[in-house]
Parts: C-alpha cells; sequence; structure tokens
C-alpha cells in the first residue's frame, strides 16, 4: 500500500487540492510513529498507508498482546492503546497536509504538543485472528482540538472495534 501518495482531495477543513506528502514527510512521520514511540514498538504497530485525511495500520498477532488465554483474542488494552495512536497518526497527517508550506522539520516539529483528550472505544466482537488492521480519519482539524473516527478490523476485514477520539493539538 502506498504511503506517500493520496489520489483523493482532503476534507474541506483541510484543503481543496489533493496532497502528496514528500518522502522525507512520510519517512520521518513514520520512524516517530514506529520508532521513537516506544510504546509502539511494544504494540507492533506498522503503518500501511498514509493520507492527508487519514491513516492506515497493522497489527500482527503475537503472544504478549494475549488478553484471553483460552481463546488467544487481543486484551481490550491493546485494541484500545492501537485506535489511539492511529488517531494520533491521523491528525499527525492532517497537521502536516494543513501546513505544507513549513520545511518539513517545522511540520514534524507541531507533533510535540499533540495529545490525547477524549477517547472512546465500542468492542464489537472479541479480536481474534493472525494480524489486525486499523483505520482512522480526521473528522474535524481545528486550531486547538482534532476529532478522529478510528476502526479496528481482523484478518476477515471484520469491523473488530471502533472508536472515536479528540487530540489537543496547540
Amino acid at each position: 500500500m502506498p504511503l506517500q501518495k493520496s489520489n483523493k482531495s482532503t476534507t474541506s477543513s483541510l484543503a481543496s487540492a489533493p496532497i502528496e506528502f514528500e518522502p522525507e514527510f512520510v519517512i520521518n512521520l513514520k520512524k516517530i510513529f514506529e520508532e521513537n514511540i516506544v510504546f509502539n514498538q511494544v504494540l507492533g504497530l506498522k503503518i500501511t498507508e498514509l493520507l492527508p485525511e487519514s491513516a492506515h495500520g497493522r497489527i500482527e498477532m503475537r503472544h504478549e498482546l494475549i488478553g484471553h488465554y483460552s481463546y488467544k483474542r487481543v486484551h481490550g488494552g491493546v485494541i484500545s492503546a492501537a485506535l489511539d495512536a492511529m488517531g494520533g497518526l491521523a491528525v499527525m497527517a492532517a497537521i502536516g497536509a494543513r501546513h505544507m508550506d513549513e520545511p518539513v522539520a517545522a511540520r514534524l516539529h507541531r507533533f510535540g504538543k499533540l495529545g490525547t483528550i477524549d477517547l472512546r472505544i465500542d468492542y464489537l466482537r472479541p479480536a481474534i485472528g493472525d494480524f489486525f488492521t486499523m483505520k482512522a480519519e480526521v473528522l474535524r482539524l481545528g486550531s486547538r482540538v482534532a476529532s478522529t473516527r478510528m476502526e479496528f478490523h481482523g484478518p476477515d476485514g471484520k469491523l473488530l472495534a471502533a472508536g472515536s477520539g479528540a487530540y489537543i493539538v496547540s
């Protein structure tokens, strides 16, 4: 899946023309998300697609993520943390898209103030499988707060959990 191109127009709150992230921005954002945020390493979160209005990721099932030993299903905290991280990543992408006129380093520096202020997760089905995919989209990017919607899917594409989050951006 592409990590740097968007063939879609961004949402009206972000911009009116399609945006393509520079490879440097994508590489550095991926490094921040997958390497510098150590807890994302613990979860095994990987970015699979990065667009100005959304982010997609994947987690491979591992023994350390089991929440119920009899059924080998993912712990609810893993689901919650993964969706929270993906919501934050989507906001990072949206901020990066909003400030395309700035150098890459300046846009990446803006993420230092990003933080979760509200999170809601609905667990819909047991999370059992070899891998899981997540998707997050920014519903609104304001000057101080961003709102997101997130999904956690099983290997068969079934929706296992859904969430919404609010993030402080300034």
